[in-house]
């Protein structure tokens, strides 16, 4: 089975690579700039045609929260004309599109997780952004996934726990904000997740539950409890850890606001497709640990 992701080195798509060579039966081949430019969406149907997916993955997006409150016109270039764009040439091959969204549609002023069906409410530019292309989507490819997901962290790239382990090393403590509540997720889950998806959407042409999904870890925290699990972790494995200060967002201003609960359940993923992350703590700890093993190596 051949998937095609739009971008190269995002933590969703370095994931599914590494995912997809220890399964075997999958070939990811992953498209970027220039080939592929999400900001310039004449570029995409030609490059994902020549690659003949089975099945397309949209990953790639603007992902700078805080920038994207300047760069409000590039975000939507790229989150809901370039989004829609890549699911239009899945549509012109026959082929499904699974498209990679995010928690902050939600408003966030919820007290349970959320539902797929939940009315939505972004509170920024980013968030509003992805839901367009949430809406782009779905009007450009009568069969598509798309999965809201959150708070990703992996082995690759930038990401919180890679920050929190750098900060460990120059500070005893860290005040991290204790009010907003989410899912970690680790974008190795998530390409477990996609790779479920990816099987069911192949084995069964008839397959007749295309939507919106939540994929996420399982449990939920605030960022200041993973920043504790996360030193708690890396101490447990020899690494540095500092001590933790609970602050509220009013103390940590930032351009974009965020929600204070985008928890979200993952009930409905794993009725249609079987699958469902491990426990945050767990994932965490793996990806804590590997981190840790190369740097030393």
């Amino acid at each position: 089975m051949r998937l095609v992701v739009t971008g190269r080195e995002g933590q969703v798509v370095r994931s599914l690579v590494e995912r997809a060579s220890a399964a075997g039966d999958i070939e990811i081949i992953a498209l970027g700039r220039p080939e592929v430019d999400l900001a310039q969406p004449e570029t995409i149907a030609v490059a994902i045609a020549a690659a003949r997916p089975d099945i397309v993955v949209s990953a790639a997006a603007y992902t700078a929260v805080d920038q994207a409150e300047e760069e409000a016109d590039l975000a939507h270039r790229i989150n809901a004309v370039g989004a829609g764009a890549v699911a239009q040439a899945a549509a012109e091959l026959g082929v499904p599109v699974i498209h990679l969204s995010t928690d902050y549609v939600f408003a966030g002023d919820g007290e349970a997780p959320y539902i797929e069906t939940d009315a939505t409410g972004p509170q920024g530019v980013y968030g509003r952004t992805k839901l367009d292309g949430e809406a782009a989507v779905a009007a450009a490819n009568s069969r598509h996934i798309i999965l809201r997901t959150a708070w990703v962290y992996s082995p690759f790239g930038k990401n919180f726990v890679r920050t929190m382990l750098g900060l460990a090393e120059t500070r005893d403590s860290v005040s991290v904000v204790s009010d907003q509540w989410g899912n970690p997720t680790c974008a190795l889950d998530i390409a477990d997740g996609i790779i479920a998806v990816a099987r069911v959407l192949k084995a069964d042409p008839a397959f007749d539950a295309y939507g919106v999904y939540h994929l996420a870890g399982t449990g939920n925290t605030n960022w200041s409890g993973l920043a504790r699990a996360i030193f708690a972790s890396s101490r447990n494995h020899g690494g540095p850890f500092a001590e933790v200060t609970d602050i509220a967002t009013a103390d940590y201003p930032t351009k974009a606001r965020r929600p204070l609960n985008s928890r979200l359940s993952t009930d409905k993923f794993f009725r249609v497709f079987g699958w469902r992350a491990p426990a945050w703590q767990v994932s965490a700890d793996a990806t804590v640990a590997r981190l840790l093993a190369e740097a030393k190596a």
